[in-house]
């Protein structure tokens, strides 16, 4: 990186400077003559000098020059004015001029505001790319808040700074000297006054300012430390939980912001200090014009017109000579934020940039072998964690890596996968070091998973194609409009020194996936989500999912015969009783109140369960029919029975899980407002009380409950309402509210509520698991699996990934690896938040898969039971940092070494 940040910007940017500059330059002629014109007018005109005599005219606009062996030149006569006249072409001269200077500042602006922005979106881009060329061990150094805050706010200010480098001095010193000259010109001694105060004001002020700087400095630093901080409370929350250090976390945080509070108190009295001092020297400088220029004007060695112009000319300069220090302190600012990056960017070595170069064309397979000579791996505490290896593996050979924590397999397979670097010895493919490959090659031919897993906030199927975009493989269909506007971006994007690349391309290399193309990916996709044992946690996602049925026509097409090969399988097994389907002439036992009320979904977040009580037909019907007294006796009994079963039980007690209508926390709520409504009848309760006990019948169900509350009188009434709701349902509602019908997909419900149509008995065990099972099967038979998993995919998975388990994010990781279809796979315990019996089968799955005929990539996996290295060709044993024993199976395991230790 450049050092002075002057110099990156004069190297960026120089021809863009010199051209501003060259404006900045002619602006000063129409700014010179700005501050003559009102002398000319004072004088002339208004004071008659020249329009003695009645009739008197003079010459307007007359222009001619002595020219260098060519003589006189009149270019324009003039034209001959009385004194209105003069007085008019003036003031119009004036205001010409005020527009022109008003149209250069507007011009020069507009052009430093681009010029910053290009340079500000180049200086994080340079930064970013820097971070994607750290050395992997730096990322344990740094705090990626911190990193995140100086990119995003701490070379906010050297954009701005760009446009100015250069130009402000030169504008604003420019028009300074000008207004100063002008002054000097129309009189020796007011121009000295003016040029003693602007001196000190250039010495004193810049040199107070050394503290603000410094102050400024401590500020960025405490702010970015601060950032950090909470970076790391957030990231260790589950921590601070478990270990009750919150009040630990507040005492820091409070300190923290304490010093911040000194730095900046202690700022701001310096900095308006500063302010105040430069304000009253500006200040004092038109005392001593007006009392020194009027006593001059007085004796006649200062004419009226002169004074005047003095004044307006001094009017101008406190403006430009005020910016000039600003801009300094700024340049000394933004020189201190820069050497900051500086110092936290320059890092070496960093990875060279050729070895990220974008590779467009298929890469080949690696062919040789994995041959690593007298490794030597090392911690952050300079301990050998790994010492002097030599070993080789072979291109089709499987390779089980076995040891106790700490043995340095771990820290192998990561030099293998390329996330840490080697302090001594090499490895290399085809006698090339693996370092100096690049990432086209190594990113793509080797793939490395760990137990250590991070995803992207997006969908699933994003982050499980992550591994497969590495460059624009198809370009995107524009319009003509969309084509002006990409047209643009990448002209902006090469000023700025960014890439052109485009992201609305199709980035996934469907050939490396075994596909052709987006039409037959879930088919290339499938087997692997099925040999790690993720695609029912898919399916589930997908049942519990909305369908937009614009994109998966087939679902929606489909669904009733979905529904009707349902009913038959579960008849076929004897299983008819397990879903009780929608009858709109029925109650659904199995449904709560509400939804045997509604029959229907309603199209969140447009309407609420509180949208819809507070609607005025929602109301009528209820008063009209009468179910507001008894779902409000009902609600009552709810009430009652839950706090009396559940009042003396802990929050965290498992039977709270079984009150769907209300919480560990409503108990003491309910049973406040049970005690004032006792003898209160539903007449004498206000609407909201009314609207809180009515509200715990809405979520009621009689089967999973069992408060004896559902008669088949109210059930019969509930059904009833139903009736009537839906015949006069207003057309605002019916927008909002989708009725369920046998015959048609209904959008706003989940899939599987969709081909349910209906709702699962609860007495029946494992229910649920059948269903989904069945749904399964079904799926296939119909070949829409792929058309369901693709809604599944659609999931997206949180920040970090964690809206996933533990071990669906390792399942997904292991897939995303196996997607690559790479020569050596590469996987670091990476299945360990999984039993060891499903270890074992996703670890068959794979090696079975992945050997198929014709193609036999090279497996390493670091084993956390040794028992697993059965299935592999040769075992490699590691202890204390050496490969203690190497062989196959048999071999190791009839010797008595520490292989069978570990076997038994």
């Amino acid at each position: 990186m450049e050092k002075s940040l002057a110099r990156y910007i004069w190297k960026n940017t120089r021809l863009q400077q010199l051209w501003i500059l060259a404006v900045v330059a002619a602006s000063m002629v129409p700014y010179f003559l700005s501050f003559d014109l009102p002398k000319q007018i004072v004088n002339g005109p208004i004071q008659g000098d020249g329009f003695e005599g009645p009739g008197a005219r003079q010459t307007f606009m007359h222009i001619a020059y002595d020219i260098p062996l060519i003589g006189h030149v009149e270019f324009f006569e003039g034209l001959q004015l009385n004194r209105f006249q003069m007085l008019m072409a003036l003031s119009l001269v004036f205001l010409a001029l005020v527009v022109l200077n008003g149209l250069f500042k507007f011009y020069i602006n507009t052009y430093k505001g681009r010029l910053g922005e290009r340079m500000l979106r180049r200086i994080r881009f340079e930064l970013i790319d820097r971070v994607l060329r750290f050395p992997p061990i730096h990322f344990k150094r740094v705090k990626s808040a911190e990193i995140a805050t100086m990119i995003k706010d701490e070379v906010e200010p050297m954009g701005g700074f760009t446009g100015d480098a250069f130009v402000s001095p030169a504008l604003l010193g420019g028009q300074a000297i000008t207004a100063l000259v002008f002054i000097i010109v129309q009189n020796f001694w007011l121009g000295m006054i003016a040029a003693g105060i602007v001196g000190v004001q250039a010495i004193v002020i810049p040199r107070m300012r050394k503290r603000l700087l410094e102050l400024g400095r401590q500020r960025q630093l405490t702010a970015r430390e601060l950032s950090g901080r909470v970076g790391e409370i957030v990231e260790g929350i589950g921590t601070i939980h478990g270990n009750d250090t919150s009040n630990l976390e507040r005492a820091d945080i409070a300190s923290r912001l304490g010093r911040i509070f000194s730095i900046r108190y202690d700022l701001y009295q310096w900095k308006f200090l500063v302010k105040f001092i430069n304000n009253f020297l500006a200040q004092v400088t038109p005392f001593l014009f007006y009392a020194i220029g009027g006593y001059l004007a007085l004796q006649g060695r200062l004419d009226i017109g002169q004074l005047v112009a003095v004044i307006s000319a001094y009017k101008d300069l406190p403006g430009p000579l005020k910016e000039l220090i600003d801009w300094d302190q700024m340049r000394q600012d933004v020189q201190v934020k820069y050497q900051q990056v500086y110092e936290q960017f320059n890092v070496e070595p960093l990875i060279d940039s050729r070895i990220q170069e974008l590779a467009t064309a298929p890469v080949g397979p690696l062919t040789g072998a994995f041959v690593i000579t007298n490794l030597t791996l090392s911690d952050d505490s300079g301990a050998r964690i790994v010492d002097h290896v030599s070993v080789e593996i072979k291109p089709n050979e499987t390779v089980a890596i076995v040891g106790p924590n700490g043995s340095g397999a771990e820290a192998f397979a990561e030099a293998l996968g390329r996330m840490v670097w080697p302090d001594s010895g090499r490895i290399t493919i085809d006698g090339r070091d693996l370092l100096e490959l690049p990432e086209s090659i190594t990113g793509r031919r080797i793939s490395y998973a760990s137990a250590d897993t991070f995803f992207f906030h997006g969908t699933l199927a994003s982050n499980l194609l992550y591994g497969l975009k590495h460059a624009p493989m198809t370009d995107p269909i524009y319009d003509e409009r969309e084509a002006l506007e990409y047209k643009w971006h990448s002209a902006e994007a090469e000023k700025a020194g960014n890439p052109t690349l485009d992201l609305n391309s199709d980035w996934v290399d469907y050939k490396a996936a075994g596909a052709s193309g987006p039409e037959d990916l879930l088919t290339a996709i499938r087997p692997v989500l099925d040999a790690v044992l993720i695609s029912q946690d898919i399916l589930d996602l997908a049942l519990r999912s909305t369908v937009n049925t614009d994109v998966h026509v087939a679902l929606g097409d489909h669904v009733v015969a979905l529904r009707a090969s349902l009913r038959d399988r579960l008849r076929d097994e004897g299983l008819d009783t397990i879903v009780v389907p929608f009858d709109f002439d029925a109650y659904n036992a199995q449904a709560t109140v509400g939804e045997n009320l509604l029959f229907g979904t309603m199209k969140r977040p447009l309407m609420t369960n509180r949208r819809l009580a507070a609607h005025p037909y929602f109301q009528q019907l209820f008063r009209e029919t009468g179910l507001s007294t008894d779902l409000y006796a009902m609600g009552l009994e709810i009430a009652e029975n839950a706090v009396e079963l559940f009042h003396d039980l802990p929050p965290d007690h498992p039977f709270f899980q079984q009150l769907t209508f209300m919480t560990a926390d409503d108990i003491p709520t309910y049973q406040a407002l049970l005690q004032k409504l006792q003898s209160r009848r539903f007449e004498d309760a206000t609407p909201e009380e009314r609207s809180a006990i009515i509200r715990l019948s809405f979520a009621y169900i009689e089967p999973r409950h069992r408060f004896g509350l559902l008669s088949n009188e109210l059930m019969d009434k509930i059904v009833s309402a139903r009736k009537q709701f839906h015949e006069h349902i207003p057309a605002d509602l019916a927008e909002l509210i989708e009725r369920y019908d046998a015959e048609r997909f209904t959008p706003s419900a989940s899939l599987m509520d969709n081909v349910l149509f209906g709702r699962i008995a609860y007495q029946q065990a494992d229910a649920s698991d059948r269903i989904r099972g069945i749904m399964g099967e079904l799926f296939d038979a119909l070949d829409l699996y792929d058309d369901v998993l693709s809604i599944g995919l659609e999931f997206d998975v949180g920040s970090g990934g964690k809206r996933l388990t533990m071990v669906q994010r390792q399942k997904l990781n292991l897939a995303r690896a196996l997607l690559k279809r790479s020569d050596y796979f590469i996987f670091n315990r990476p299945l360990s938040a999984l039993d060891q019996r499903v270890q074992d089968q996703i670890t068959r799955n794979i090696i079975e898969g992945l050997h198929e005929e014709g193609h036999r990539p090279a497996i390493i996996w670091v084993l956390s039971n040794a028992r697993q290295a059965e299935m592999f060709d040769r075992i490699l044993l590691f202890d204390r940092g050496g490969l203690a024993e190497a062989g196959n199976y048999p071999e190791l395991s009839e010797k008595n070494g520490m292989f069978k230790e570990l076997l038994s």
